[in-house]
């Protein structure tokens, strides 16, 4: 009995090799085609980038002509002299690369214009194809665009800081070094901060508390060599600075509340207390439903960008991590991480403790350097 089954076992996989080896018989896959016309951006186009972070360019193609189903599409740029065997940035499309076009972000185009040669500010000439793909073979289109790319005004990559800290008069921690206010690195060459600043007066960016830093600064909405900053009135701010992109925000932080949903209003206000962390002491009495006791919050936070030259609006910080259930001593510290948001009156919710039903907890918000955005409701 083993012996048949060793015997048709065999049989089986040669049939397998037999039919895997004979299904083009050696012959080319003409059910792939490639592109044959590239739409827009259109042959030796210009584009100027632009720091705003919403900044995006459009890329569309005509769709392969195939047989036996659509084609997956990456786009591909590469230098001018290039001939795309080694392509400086590929991108599948969305729809999991069946789109016949992609939106690339300005900063995006930047970073590509980057590995380009091309340095901050300067104008450079790239140029852009798409390849066709089914299975495990691809096709070059028949056409390639040139694009000439004005780069934004972000820093050289040795020049762009790993550490940043706020400092100067302006600032929570004066001119001390010691005390300068250490921002939070969102990601390379990304930092943004809430810090307290006075009106009146100078702060300024660094690169370290110690030796001789680097210093920056920001005006107009961009990032500066050297220089010093200022802003119009005593307040919170959150600060963003790009290195990549050159780009800058300072928005005014008008207020921070506690929000209570079931009946979805603000109960208090969480003054800032310094460095990042704000603070009250209050009591919030659950409230009554049919089916118990409803104990749901959030928090929210209203801003004025342009340096409090905008007008006010209202934004949350409700839950990174998804939750449905009121926490206990033991739950993970990730409970109680924090994530901006659009207010909603039920989404992205916490729950609080039995033991903070009609009795005062201290509410701490902590929106600091070297540790996830978070909060914590403790006994006075």
């Amino acid at each position: 009995m083993k012996k048949i089954a060793t015997y048709w076992i065999m049989i089986v996989s040669l049939l397998i090799l037999f039919i895997g080896c004979s299904d083009t018989m050696g012959e080319p896959d003409h059910s792939l085609t490639e592109v044959k016309t590239l739409i827009e951006p259109m042959n030796d186009n210009s584009l100027v980038l632009l720091p705003a972070a919403s900044a995006s360019t459009y890329f569309e193609w005509e769709h392969a002509d195939m047989e036996g189903g659509p084609a997956i599409y990456q786009i591909a740029f590469d230098r001018v002299e290039g001939d795309f065997s080694a392509p400086l940035y590929l991108a599948f499309t969305g729809n999991n690369g069946f789109n016949n076009h992609i939106s690339l972000s300005h900063k995006q185009l930047n970073k590509i214009m980057g590995i380009a040669g091309v340095e901050p500010s300067s104008t450079g000439t790239i140029k852009w194809t798409v390849f066709s793909s089914k299975g495990t073979r691809s096709l070059k289109a028949a056409q390639e665009h040139t694009l000439t790319v004005t780069r934004l005004a972000g820093f050289a990559e040795e020049d762009i800081p790993v550490d940043l800290y706020v400092t100067g008069e302006a600032s929570e921690g004066g001119t001390d070094p010691a005390k300068a206010h250490k921002m939070k690195a969102i990601s390379t060459g990304e930092f943004e901060i809430y810090t307290k600043l006075k009106a009146g007066a100078t702060f300024y960016f660094v690169n370290a508390v110690s030796g001789s830093p680097k210093q920056f600064s920001i005006e107009d909405g961009l990032v500066k060599k050297e220089g010093t900053s200022t802003v119009a009135s005593d307040g919170v701010y959150k600060i963003t600075l790009d290195f990549n992109t050159g780009a800058s925000t300072v928005t005014l932080v008008t207020r921070v509340s506690f929000y209570f949903s079931p009946e979805g209003k603000i109960l208090f206000d969480i003054p800032y207390k310094g460095y990042g962390v704000f603070q009250t002491t209050e009591t919030v009495t659950f409230k009554q439903e049919g089916w118990g006791r409803d104990e749901r919050y959030k928090f929210r936070m209203f801003v004025k960008e342009d340096g409090g030259a905008g007008e006010e609006t209202e934004l949350e910080w409700g839950t990174l991590n998804q939750t449905d259930s009121r926490p206990t001593a033991s739950s993970p510290e990730s409970y109680y991480y924090l994530k901006l948001m659009n207010p909603t009156q039920w989404d992205n919710k916490w729950k609080l403790m039995g033991d903070f039903d009609g009795n005062p907890g201290v509410y701490t918000i902590y929106l600091q350097a070297d540790n996830p955005y978070t909060h914590s409701i403790t006994k006075p």
